[in-house]
Formats: C-alpha cells, sequence, structure tokens
C-alpha cells in the first residue's frame, strides 16, 4: 500500500507544482481583436461541484496543458483564471462556474485538467479533474470547446483521486483522497454564448467557430494517471 502511493508521488508533484510550468493570465479582447483576431482564443466554460463534501466547493485557479514538442522535458502552460471568469456561487446545487478564454500560440497541446481548491477559514486543499483532451492550434480566431461540468463523488475501487494521492488531513476532509470526479463535456453554446457576451460584450462581433471537445474517456484518463507521468503523450 505504502509502495503504491510512493509510486504515485512524481505524478502529484507535477499536478500541484506549478514553479517550472509557464503561466499566464486570461486572454483580453477588444471589438478591433474580436473582429479581426490576431491569435487563437479557446472558449472553455466549467461548472465545479462537491458533492462529497459539500461544505467545500472547489474553486478553480487554473488549466493546465501540456504542449506537445521535441523536448526532454515536458513543456506545462498552466492558464489562470482571472475575476472576469469567475461566477462562485459556492452552492453544491448549482456549483462554482466560469467562462475560460484561453489564447494558445500555433501547435499540439493536450488539456491535462483542472487545478482547483477547496478552502474554509482553516483549511485548504488542492483538487486536480483530469481531463486529457488535444487541441490542434493552427490558425487565429475563436473557438468554442464545449462545457465541462465535473462533480466530486465518493471514489471506488483504484478510482483516480480527485485530489491528492496522499492521504493528509486536509485531503481527507475535503474529499480530495476519498472522492473522485465525474465528468461530462457537452455543447452549451446556445446558452454560453449569451453568458460570454454578457461579460465581455466585445464577443458579440466576434465569429465563433464550433470546436468542441470530444466527450470524456474515464478509461482513458485512469490509464493516464496511473502511467504516472507526463512524457507519454495523452
Amino acid at each position: 500500500m505504502f509502495s503504491r502511493l510512493l509510486a504515485a508521488v512524481p505524478l502529484a508533484f507535477l499536478l500541484f507544482q506549478s514553479g517550472c510550468a509557464t503561466h499566464q493570465g486570461m486572454a483580453t479582447f477588444d471589438e478591433k481583436t474580436a473582429t479581426k483576431p490576431t491569435k487563437a482564443v479557446y472558449l472553455l466554460t466549467v461548472t465545479l461541484k462537491n458533492n462529497l463534501v459539500p461544505a467545500y466547493q472547489p474553486k478553480l485557479e487554473s488549466v493546465k496543458l501540456q504542449k506537445h514538442v521535441q523536448s526532454e522535458y515536458p513543456v506545462v502552460i498552466v492558464v489562470e483564471a482571472d475575476h472576469l471568469s469567475k461566477n462562485e456561487t459556492l452552492s453544491p446545487t448549482t456549483g462554482n462556474n466560469y467562462l475560460l478564454r484561453l489564447e494558445l500560440e500555433p501547435g499540439e497541446y493536450s488539456i491535462l485538467g483542472l487545478n482547483s481548491v477547496g478552502q474554509s477559514m482553516f483549511i485548504a486543499s488542492p483538487f486536480f479533474t483530469p481531463i486529457v483532451a488535444h487541441i490542434s492550434v493552427r490558425e487565429p480566431g475563436f473557438f468554442y470547446l464545449g462545457h465541462i461540468d465535473a462533480t466530486v463523488r465518493e471514489r471506488k475501487g483504484p478510482e483516480f483521486h480527485a485530489g491528492g494521492v496522499l492521504p493528509t488531513q486536509e485531503q481527507r476532509l475535503t474529499g480530495g483522497f476519498g472522492g473522485t470526479w465525474d465528468v461530462e463535456i457537452t455543447d452549451q453554446w446556445t446558452s454560453d454564448r449569451a453568458k460570454y457576451q454578457t461579460r465581455f460584450p466585445a464577443l458579440a462581433q466576434a465569429t465563433v467557430q464550433n470546436n468542441v471537445l470530444p466527450s470524456f474517456n474515464r478509461g482513458r484518463v485512469q490509464a493516464w494517471w496511473e502511467l504516472n507521468n507526463f512524457k507519454e503523450v495523452p
């Protein structure tokens, strides 16, 4: 049991550390760049809930991506959520909701997952929602990746953890250790378009192409999690 936990430590470290990653903020734009974009911007909405320990609703901190390049070390990009992204109700019914804008240079990427935190006055503990979805960035424009609905529930057997793999007190109290994620990716552009245009009026002038991510593949994500490193391209 203990050797299995130790074997998983490198993955946990990579998932939650961010000192070696490239950090960037959410994309910004005005009416000019909305109508004639010079870079690729990917729109993605997210809802996070914790049904296992409702007192600790996950708050999104960042999106973690890996750029596929010929390198000895993985190129990890962390896109940090800003205040314009957030609609955090802390309600276990509606969850915390986010309007994300990922600005990416041309290349091949994997969206590894979502970093979030469950916290109270005295406790803060990380969550990680694995997505492991591939996107190809080819040209400037606006692209809609879909809506991710992710909910923490009780983990069964060897299912991947909702948070860290070590049973710390914080991870046990928040559901990070005892929980896993149920994830659903859907096309909700009809309703998401209105949300984006309300928060970012310049997008009313933009042409947004549909590029919805494939359905969440739990078996593939589980295998990636157990592989225990980022050198294998998802």
